[in-house]
């Protein structure tokens, strides 16, 4: 489990994930939830770029074209000029980049990495750095039932980035990116549950621009991988 071919790597995507669970939770102490999830699912356009440029992955027009609708749904949640447009928009943006190269970097180590090898390097590679600044940051906690929200958020994260390793093997980046607009439903209902927070319906319709785009996204996947291949003439 411990050898790599790509150490340097592993060392990188373990920092870009640091990076963006630190940003993530900095950007929840001034967004809304269901707000933050569609800023950040700027994060489909971006990966599909770099997949374009870097990964040299073939992505068609239509999905380009799909991309950009839900990227339009986002500017419509974040009326640049409006109330929810600020200064804290910033932090979820800066996750998008940090998240988006994270992706980039999953997609090229699954191909020749073992899973549980990039998982093993990810989670200490952010555990080393992140006990560095732990003195300087540390808040007790007050009773049993945090520490076990923590370990349970712990649990999640660690099955979620386990199975993203794994899609990563089976599917090109630009394919599986257009399954992270899911996240607004989630996002949504998790607002509602915990917050009693219900969107505006101009952001109301930009979740549902992201969210038809997302649905198009994976039934065009679907599509094309049912195309029958026509044999080569002789």
């Amino acid at each position: 489990m411990l050898r790599t071919e790509h150490p340097r790597y592993q060392l990188l995507r373990g920092a870009l994930l640091l990076a963006s669970s630190t940003l993530a939770f900095f950007s929840l102490r001034y967004m809304p939830l269901a707000e933050f999830t569609s800023a950040v699912l700027i994060a489909p356009l971006v990966v599909t770029l770099l997949a374009a440029t870097t990964l040299k992955e073939e992505v068609s027009p239509l999905r380009w074209a799909l991309v950009a609708g839900g990227f339009a749904g986002t500017l419509i949640i974040l009326r640049p000029g409006g109330t929810v447009f600020s200064w804290a928009i910033l932090l979820p943006l800066g996750l998008v980049v940090t998240n988006a190269w994270f992706q980039v970097l999953t997609s090229r180590l699954a191909r020749t990495e073992n899973p549980l090898t990039m998982h093993f390097y990810t989670g200490w590679v952010g555990t080393l750095i992140a006990t560095v600044a732990l003195p300087f940051v540390w808040t007790g906690l007050d009773g049993w039932h945090w520490w076990g929200l923590l370990c349970v958020m712990g649990f999640m994260g660690t099955v979620g980035h386990f199975f993203l390793i794994l899609a990563f093997q089976r599917a090109p980046a630009s394919t599986l990116t257009r399954y992270l607009y899911a996240q607004i439903a989630f996002a949504m209902l998790g607002g509602w549950l915990a917050f009693s927070y219900v969107p505006d319906a101009t952001s109301l319709l930009g979740m549902a621009m992201i969210a038809v785009c997302g649905a198009a996204g994976a039934w065009l996947t679907v599509r094309e991988r049912h195309v029958p291949i026509e044999p080569a003439e002789s």
